[in-house]
């Protein structure tokens, strides 16, 4: 074993993991349709699923919200991490209503439904040790929790998007200019560094591992049937991929919950099970490594998706080649007002994009 996976290895050694549940009497709901084959290929069940479902709904949702802004504030405004960490105080989720938000995607025709569980600002959305910056410890209220049960209950899939590879709270994430591409999306551009950060040399990122890895097996292990989860930004990770053991990271949530699918933008190391868009039609990849990832993604399922602002569909490129051979899917992307509810507009216009999906 090498110097930094033994690194890796004895940060993660001492966490406490979650105890799973005890395992789903048959299978989840979402799969009734692959019934047959879930007792012996639960992964080939749910990637049949999926390259069969049209329409995602997900919400956007977090502290950033109290700013009526976009997850990407703190980072834009450069805000301090200790005047960042106030907002935690005024975070209120009493609109939140999992129940509500699942039957409107459930009438819409939506197939799966999701949440951003950790933006990169570090603010969790599901019950977590690693953090007290999370809702829980706010609202006493575990909202990944809520919306699963809720998916549960109306045949949903549960999806969840986790930023993996941008943390602009933890200690010992990389800074900015330690970058090997472009992508300076590590930490907001501060005039002076905040004392918070003690990032020194790269061994340093391995206690960012052991805690981001701790948070990956709480939402494999606690929240099962997990259809999906997708790791944020790409970039991040191909701005530095030698810190990163992502092929650790998915045998993790594979070890934890077989069945769930994993994204990670339009890939990391070729493992992934679907491509995550941002975009109709993605950018060139920024590295060789990236361009050789994509190759290795070319004929999986591409989800790709759109952002709904104020009632109205917001693509976010030309329209894709129909041509193409791959599977796609189309993921809607709502942001919650700041009390965790969706505003009216927004709900009809949930309504009017599964109704005419081909306007987006």
């Amino acid at each position: 074993m090498d110097r930094r996976a033994f690194l890796a290895a004895a940060a993660f050694a001492g966490c406490s993991l979650p105890q799973p549940r005890p395992d789903h009497d048959g299978v989840p709901d979402y799969l009734a349709g692959q019934r047959p084959d879930f007792a012996t290929d639960p992964h080939g069940a749910g990637m049949a699923w999926f390259r069969s479902v049209g329409l995602g709904l997900h919400l956007d949702y977090g502290v950033h919200t109290q700013l009526g802004r976009g997850p990407a504030a703190q980072f834009e405004d450069r805000i301090p991490p200790a005047d960042y960490a106030k907002l935690k105080r005024g975070f209120d989720a009493s609109g939140f209503d999992a129940p509500a938000i699942a039957d409107l995607a459930q009438e819409a025709g939506f197939r799966y439904l999701g949440l951003t569980v950790r933006q990169p600002d570090g603010f969790c959305l599901f019950r977590t040790t690693a953090t007290d910056f999370n809702a829980l410890e706010v609202t006493g209220r575990d909202l990944l929790a809520e919306l699963g049960e809720a998916c549960r209950h109306r045949s949903l899939g549960l999806f969840v998007s986790f930023s993996y590879a941008a943390d602009w709270r933890h200690p010992y994430f990389y800074p900015a200019e330690s970058s090997q591409t472009e992508w300076r999306g590590a930490r907001p551009a501060y005039d002076s560094q905040p004392p918070e950060y003690r990032f020194a040399r790269d061994e340093d990122f391995q206690l960012y591992v052991r805690d981001v890895h701790h948070q990956i097996q709480e939402i494999a292990y606690r929240y099962r049937p997990l259809a999906g989860i997708r790791l944020e930004p790409d970039a991040g990770y191909h701005a530095r991929p030698d810190l990163f053991p992502v092929g650790q990271a998915y045998a993790l949530i594979r070890e934890a919950s077989p069945g769930t699918l994993i994204a990670f933008g339009a890939g990391a190391n070729g493992e992934e099970d679907f491509s995550a868009l941002s975009h109709l039609r993605p950018e060139p990849p920024p590295t060789p490594l990236a361009a050789s990832v994509w190759e290795r993604n070319r004929d999986k399922p591409r989800e790709v998706a759109v952002r709904l602002n104020g009632g109205e569909r917001m693509a976010d490129g030309p329209a894709q080649d129909p041509t193409a051979p791959v599977p796609k899917k189309l993921l809607l992307v709502a942001g919650l007002q700041a009390d965790g509810s969706l505003a009216p507009d927004d709900q009809r216009g949930i309504a009017e994009f599964a109704a005419h999906p081909e306007a987006a």
